[in-house]
């Protein structure tokens, strides 16, 4: 690492040890980082002189008076303020991409809806053309509430950058692989990985192996954070140290760019002559990160019965109401199935959550067929639900020894609220019309004795 680097390259700060791949671990830690030698203040947020000639700037992701275990905000030290980073906006339309509120008066978002994967189209897409929205839930204006999206990307941002200030965003990769270069460091996501982006953060999405699919939690309210535990104690479900955050990365970069801002759901645009990537060293709690869902270690029953889907999150935004959510991420993965005379799927249920879910690789034991990777399912608050006729016969019928489901990923956004179905969801998404038909057979089997059927 030189001290004086090569003006348009991208600097990216050694690789600290204890750290791999350009990754520290931790989730919610105070990390401190500088792709410049000296670069980070010691003992000091906001010197009088920062070194190498750069501007102190705090980004606060919670509020000044925030108690202390929920105070998030990083300190960044850059070439320039983020005030120069913006100009003179003008609005811009992202036709696919919307915001809650947004409820279309013809379309039904009362039932059960499953859908085939979006297909990839001829069009170059970018992370922003490329958004597709799938359901809103709440409404932004308050800071409560979701929206699930498919992301289509078959092309780079170029001299383009983003930034929402509606929202951090959950990023669930199924094919293809992105990288983020954010103000704060580079993530390389891939299948079976997540990725979380903060809100109001700066980034550019660039395509390394495609085209690229996936899906978005766009989260409306408080940002994500790991479940209590409760009972289960210290250990299992996501680990604090399997998470990764990016070192300090940095362009200096003297060329045309925009800056794209979503802003209560609305787009604006702006020009500037150069990148906003520009932070050479930072410290704080406030930053993206990524996640292997592969280091998910899954907790179930062991002699009977099957536990509540919670019992796999991965992930909780918080609402207002203690122990309801504005947003689980749920992960299914491989796993052992040993409970004895119990059945084994997902049971039947009505829930005041809104469950959408989303397959990345294999098969759900709830739904053997027509629920396949890249494919999504909506199961509205109050709407029954459950296992299809065949997973019921096998689940009744099966000798039940451990079984190891295996070759599986699906996942799941549950909120609080409602989920409404965008005129995309409703007339462009392949929507399969027959999925309510998977319980058509589930006749009549109570006929007046204790054995019944």
């Amino acid at each position: 690492m030189t001290d004086r680097p090569i003006p348009g390259e991208l600097v990216r700060a050694a690789i600290p040890a204890g750290t791999t791949e350009g990754y520290m671990p931790g989730f919610g830690n105070d990390f401190e980082t500088e792709a410049l030698p000296g670069a980070l203040p010691r003992g000091r947020n906001s010197p009088q002189r920062c070194a190498y000639g750069l501007y102190g700037e705090q980004l606060s992701g919670t509020a000044f008076t925030a108690p202390a275990h929920r105070n998030e905000r990083t300190w960044c030290y850059r070439i320039r303020p983020s005030v120069r980073h913006t100009g003179r906006f003008r609005r811009i339309d992202l036709p696919y991409w919307k915001t809650a509120p947004h409820i279309v008066d013809d379309v039904i978002s009362l039932g059960q809806y499953r859908w085939d994967p979006v297909p990839h189209s001829s069009e170059a897409l970018t992370w922003l053309t490329g958004m597709r929205t799938m359901t809103t839930a709440g409404d932004v204006n308050t800071q409560t509430g979701m929206a699930s999206h498919i992301y289509l990307v078959t092309a780079s941002m170029t001299d383009a950058y983003f930034c929402s200030a509606d929202s951090e965003l959950l990023v669930v990769p199924q094919q293809g692989r992105l990288r983020f270069c954010t103000e704060l460091g580079i993530i390389d996501l891939a299948p079976k990985e997540i990725a979380i982006i903060p809100r109001g953060l700066v980034y550019r999405v660039e395509l390394v192996e495609g085209p690229a699919r996936g899906f978005v939690c766009e989260n409306y309210g408080p940002k994500f954070e790991l479940p209590g535990r409760g009972p289960i104690g210290a250990n299992c479900m996501a680990n604090r140290r399997d998470f990764k955050t990016p070192v300090a990365a940095f362009e200096d970069r003297e060329v045309p760019s925009t800056v794209t801002v979503k802003w209560c759901g609305q787009f604006h645009r702006c020009e500037i002559g150069h990148s906003p990537l520009d932070v050479v060293a930072w410290h704080g709690n406030y930053a993206p990160c990524k996640y292997d869902l592969g280091n998910y270690c899954p907790v179930g029953a062991v002699l009977f019965d099957h536990p509540d889907p919670s019992i796999f999150t991965v992930l909780t935004a918080p609402s207002g109401l203690a122990g309801t959510a504005n947003i689980d991420f749920v992960l299914f993965r491989e796993r052992w199935s040993v409970a004895e005379n119990t059945f084994r799927p997902p049971w039947y249920h009505k829930n005041v959550m809104s469950e959408l879910m989303g397959n990345i690789y294999g098969q759900y034991d709830a739904k053997p067929k027509g629920f396949v990777p890249g494919g999504m399912s909506l199961h509205n608050m109050m709407l029954p639900h459950g296992p299809d006729r065949e997973a019921f016969d096998r689940a009744t019928q099966a000798e039940l020894r451990p079984e190891k489901l295996d070759n599986t990923m699906s996942f799941m956004f549950e909120t609080r609220f409602p989920q409404h179905l965008t005129e995309f969801a409703a007339r462009e998404a392949p929507l399969q019309d027959d999925y309510i038909d998977c319980w058509a057979t589930l006749e009549k089997r109570f006929d007046g004795t204790p054995e019944g059927r």
